[in-house]
């Protein structure tokens, strides 16, 4: 029986997991769950799932959570803010915490589990590349099994041969030439270039396959998520960004890819749900039912891939560019996308003038020095924040 944190509880990771942890009643119980906005949803989860302890941000929603839970006759303990986070991530009862708590506000508990030895389910990309050599360092430190749950790293690994599972610093003994991440390209993969500055929230969150929340979606319409998905790789398998290749698949049914030195490709299939990654991540080195339907490819018919448009996804371009310059850059472009999304969604921000935010706070800030510690990772992640804010307003016209 393992005991497990979810943090992000509410969010679409969150309610994956569960869902796969209800089916094995058997092998999972949840010591800890979390979430931010949705108090009520969060006082649902802990009456079916019954946690020890919930977690949330501020005494306000800490008041209005122990109100719900004492109606309901729940008996977990109320915990609040960042420290809350990371004591029930680090807790010595608990064996798995799945990160996937968005943003740079995932960090802390992350490292948090990291430096505890856990198993850290990471979903939360923001953890690598806001802070990618300190949570690395963390992780082996501390003796933590880190298992990747973005569909495409998840895939990678799957596809990696097992000394290089272990340890990363194995991929060049085990053969390995290259990564190829797979994306869909997202809702905007063929919309003429030219209606790109009028489309709205709604249809940036409408992906074609994939169910996730709002600000990870619209990542998708950008490819911003493939550009961190790229530096999350570099982090998570040791290799260099010359090595790691993107190639739009719009099916997505090949989650992603390995290419060995003699010329064969490894790939991992199967139906668009992230209960597949979770249940890998969960269970491994075994394999569990996730819930998941069987994959027919004669119903499919058809794979198609192609390059990624340079014009299309300007934000690809950064990211690269980011992971190249290393230092800083990675945290900066991170936290410049985080408020420029955060203003698109909110009707303040045309669609195309996300990328413009992220380069202009990239090209002011990402020179600087790699910060050494947590604290530099956050007050860095502060600084691009607030430049990013400034110049939202003059490019909103």
């Amino acid at each position: 029986m393992q005991s497990i944190t979810v943090l992000g509880a509410t969010g679409s990771i969150g309610t994956s997991t569960l869902d796969v942890v209800a089916r094995h009643p058997d092998r999972y119980r949840v010591f800890a769950l979390s979430a931010h906005r949705r108090v009520e949803q969060l006082a649902q989860l802990c009456g079916r799932f019954r946690p020890e302890y919930a977690v949330v941000p501020d005494p306000a929603a800490g008041a209005r959570l122990r109100e719900l839970l004492a109606a309901d006759g729940c008996g977990a303990e109320v915990l609040e803010g960042t420290a809350g986070l990371a004591w029930v991530a680090a807790h010595e009862r608990v064996d798995a915490v799945m990160a996937a708590i968005v943003g740079a506000a995932g960090l802390e508990p992350a490292l948090a589990a990291a430096r505890a030895g856990k198993r850290v389910l990471l979903a939360n990309k923001e953890a690598l590349v806001t802070a990618g050599r300190i949570f690395v360092d963390a992780a082996r430190a501390g003796g933590a099994t880190v298992l990747p749950i973005d569909s495409e790293h998840n895939a990678v690994f799957q596809c990696l041969p097992p000394a290089a599972q272990a340890d990363a610093g194995a991929l060049d003994a085990g053969g390995v030439r290259r990564i190829l991440l797979t994306a869909s390209g997202g809702p905007f993969r063929t919309r003429a270039l030219h209606e790109l500055a009028q489309v709205t929230p709604e249809q940036a969150c409408a992906h074609p396959n994939w169910s996730m929340g709002r600000k990870i979606s619209v990542d998708s319409a950008t490819m911003m998520n493939k550009g961190l998905e790229l530096i999350e790789a570099h982090y998570l398998f040791g290799l260099p960004e010359e090595r790691i290749d993107i190639v739009v698949h719009p099916q997505s049914v090949i989650h992603s890819m390995v290419e060995y030195l003699d010329g064969s490709v490894l790939a991992q299939l199967g139906n668009p749900d992230m209960r597949t990654p979770i249940a890998h991540a969960l269970a491994y080195p075994e394999r569990i039912s996730s819930g998941v339907g069987a994959l027919d490819l004669p119903a499919l018919g058809r794979l198609d891939f192609e390059p990624p448009d340079p014009l299309r996804f300007p934000c690809l371009r950064l990211a690269r560019e980011a992971l190249r310059a290393g230092a800083a850059a990675p945290c900066v472009l991170n936290a410049a996308n985080e408020m420029a999304v955060a203003a698109f969604l909110e009707r303040r921000l045309p669609f195309t003038a996300i990328a413009e935010v992220n380069e202009r706070v990239l090209d002011a800030l990402g020179g600087r020095r790699a910060p050494d510690d947590l604290a530099g990772a956050l007050a860095l992640d502060e600084e691009a924040r607030a430049l990013a804010a400034a110049r939202i307003p003059r490019l909103a016209a």
